[in-house]
């Protein structure tokens, strides 16, 4: 009977689907403190055979090891000794073995027996898996097979990064992509090795942490190829999981691994959080946390010039686990005192806001300027008044960039500085007005969008000196609407739907021009490898000239942004038979657009004007709004929908009943149909 059941539970381990051998070691979890001690020694052993096998199939010995560590972490037995020594020559033999899965479960055999033991394990292998880890820190490929299996990677890299250039990359440049992006053999389950004993150690560990083992993970944290990295800060954040107890004494504390070797870890976690990889930026932020947070108060202020500014902008990165995480984070470590701890190292911060306004990676840039811009508002005046004149001659610079996203949010960013510093911002307008104007006709909606918030901001700040320049380019993007081409055969090649990053595609997808010498996008990303713009707007690489409507669009984006203005609310009022007339125009493709912009808008700019200024003017608008509503155009069509029902909400279904019926009867029956027909 013994024989029976430890060949049905080996059997079960060893299945060749590892859906069976999970299942298996399911039920074995459940079952194990259970079992008689005749039963766990002979399953002991019949699981060390097949390990030790070299010649046993890969899926068996992958079985083997998840059964020894459950038995490990399960049974409670008094001879162990040397089952636990057999487990760990097993482990250690498996940690080299060609199939990864076995890597993974033999470094979780080794993690299962340093929860057992408290770190005895570590201390008996630290040795051999160190020097495992540092020997495979470094590529060394000799056998002919890897030799050609990289040469065939790089091979295939070459051909894909050297397809649409016009000057073929070297076959270094391609090797060095492969050096910097392939996983690295055995390295990455020995440090997951090294990961799972120092969590299963858990406190135990605290004792082996010197600066040799530092020194180690610190070189993987540095490495060039991002997978080391990010395993680098997956055993860093076990490392300091290890922490620190709330109640030691202040001579306990300062011998601490984590005081002793904090700066250093700081400095590390730091360049972490700003890698230009987002899983190495998760991975370094997961650490992050984990530092911070096992920490006492007392002693977090020692670190927090390096990490507290890293902290804050990955709030805004591009990369959403990034971003969330560190929203978390944020909320943990300072919860309600955030604004004053920016405000505390507010030299820090505002260094390295700069510093990343200038880095290589677009996303980077604009999480930067999301952040100035998160100064301007929410951080006290005093605070940042020092630093305005940097932070605006940075964001000018970046108001020039090459990445539309980028553009938005310095320009966002600038009209907050703007509002909230007036006088220190008025030397920097001469410069900041072609800029606005530049991005109020950009081809990207959104960005149109934003310039209209920042002139906004601009007349808050500068009153009747600002609005009398701005009013004259709304007139001048609105009056030229009706020079607008008519059949656009000037851009009969390009789509009329908006630009992708500002890089815009053409129809005929199977013109071999269209493939050839053209931009590079980032991996893991739409958004193209653009460096930081340095011309001027007009030299931007990767947007096509704006077209006059584009320019209108934007101007009605800015008369609504000015109807929520008091001091130009009189202004827009005098515009809006301007703002009709502009609309009328229909010899082009792209009215639509414009109609849905005005439909979208509309009932934002009545809130703004309030029912007496907007209601005598209300007719103006009711033929673009009923000829969107009939557009085939399913956008237009809902927002022209969604138009007339908001205004029925504002100024009152009977008295928009009665102005329309005045103006024109026919349109009632849309209007029903639209607002007051019940749904079937």
């Amino acid at each position: 009977m013994l024989d029976q059941d430890v060949e049905s539970i080996v059997g079960r381990l060893c299945q060749g689907q590892k859906l069976e051998r999970d299942r298996a070691m399911t039920e074995l979890m459940g079952v194990a403190s259970s079992l008689s001690p005749e039963v766990i020694m002979a399953l002991q052993k019949a699981l060390l055979d097949l390990v030790v096998d070299s010649s046993s199939p890969w899926e068996s010995i992958h079985g083997s090891l998840l059964g020894l560590r459950v038995i490990i972490l399960k049974t409670e037995m008094e001879t162990q000794c040397q089952f636990h020594g057999d487990s760990r020559q097993a482990a250690l033999k498996n940690l080299t073995h060609t199939e990864v899965r076995v890597r993974q479960a033999a470094g979780e055999v080794l993690g299962a027996l340093c929860a057992k033991d408290g770190g005895v394990t570590y201390n008996a292998c630290r040795s051999c898996i160190l020097e495992m880890v540092r020997n495979n820190l470094e590529r060394q490929v000799t056998d002919d097979e890897a030799s050609k299996m990289e040469h065939e990677n790089t091979r295939q890299l070459m051909e894909k990064l050297s397809a649409g250039t016009r000057e073929r990359r070297s076959s270094g440049d391609a090797a060095q992509i492969f050096h910097d992006t392939a996983g690295w053999r055995n390295l990455e389950t020995s440090m997951k090795a090294l990961e799972q004993m120092i969590i299963g150690s858990s406190t135990g560990f605290l004792p082996y942490i010197d600066q040799e083992l530092l020194t180690l993970i610190f070189t993987a944290l540095v490495h060039t190829n991002r997978f080391v990295r990010e395993t680098g800060f997956n055993v860093c954040a076990a490392l300091v999981s290890t922490g620190m107890s709330v109640s030691e004494t202040a001579e306990l504390m300062e011998s601490n691994p984590m005081i002793i070797y904090g700066d250093q870890l700081a400095t590390h976690l730091g360049q972490g959080l700003a890698d230009n990889w987002s899983q190495v930026r998760l991975a370094s932020s997961v650490a992050c946390r984990k530092f911070v947070m096992t920490l006492p108060m007392t002693v977090r202020d020692r670190f927090f010039p390096v990490l507290l500014p890293r902290m804050c902008l990955n709030r805004y990165y591009v990369a959403e686990g990034v971003r969330l995480y560190s929203q978390e984070t944020w909320r943990q470590v300072a919860g309600t005192e955030g604004k004053l701890l920016v405000e505390k190292y507010i030299d820090s911060v505002v260094s390295y806001y700069m510093e990343a306004t200038k880095a290589d990676n677009h996303a980077v840039r604009e999480a930067a300027c999301a952040c100035i811009a998160e100064l301007a508002s929410k951080i006290s005046v005093s605070a940042v008044r020092p630093h305005v004149p940097n932070l605006l001659s940075a964001l000018t610079i970046c108001f020039q960039d090459d990445s539309w996203p980028v553009r938005d949010a310095a320009c966002i960013a600038c009209g907050n500085f703007i509002v909230c510093f007036p006088e220190e911002s008025k030397a920097s307008m001469e410069t900041l007005y072609p800029l606005f104007f530049a991005n109020l006709k950009d081809n990207i909606p959104s960005v149109r969008q934003g310039a209209a918030t920042a002139l906004g901001n601009v007349v808050r700040a500068y009153e009747k000196d600002a609005l009398v320049i701005i009013i004259e380019k709304l007139k001048e993007g609105l009056e030229g609407i009706e020079s607008q081409p008519s059949d656009c055969e000037r851009y009969g090649d390009l789509e009329s739907s908006p630009a992708l990053y500002g890089v815009v595609k053409r129809r005929r997808d199977n013109d071999q021009e269209l493939h050839t010498d053209k931009q590079m996008y980032s991996c893991g990303s739409l958004a193209p490898k653009m460096g930081r713009g340095g011309g001027g707007c007009s030299d931007c690489k990767f947007r096509r000239p704006p077209q006059l409507w584009e320019y209108g669009d934007g101007c009605v984006y800015l008369a609504v942004e000015l109807s929520h203005v008091p001091s130009a609310q009189a202004e827009v009022i005098k515009n809006l038979p301007l703002i009709s007339s502009a609309v009328r125009h229909k010899h082009y493709t792209a009215h639509v657009t414009l109609l849905e912009t005005l439909c979208k808008t509309l009932p934002a700019m009545a809130k703004g004007l309030g029912k007496r200024g907007f209601k005598s003017h209300l007719h103006l608008f009711f033929d673009a709004i009923f000829y969107s509503l009939e557009c085939e155009n399913a956008l237009t069509s809902s927002a022209a929908s969604q138009s007339l029902s908001s205004l029925s909400q504002f100024l009152g279904p009977n008295i928009l009943r009665g102005r329309i019926e005045e103006f024109n009867p026919s349109y009632l029956r849309a209007l029903d149909a639209n607002i007051y027909m019940a749904p079937l």
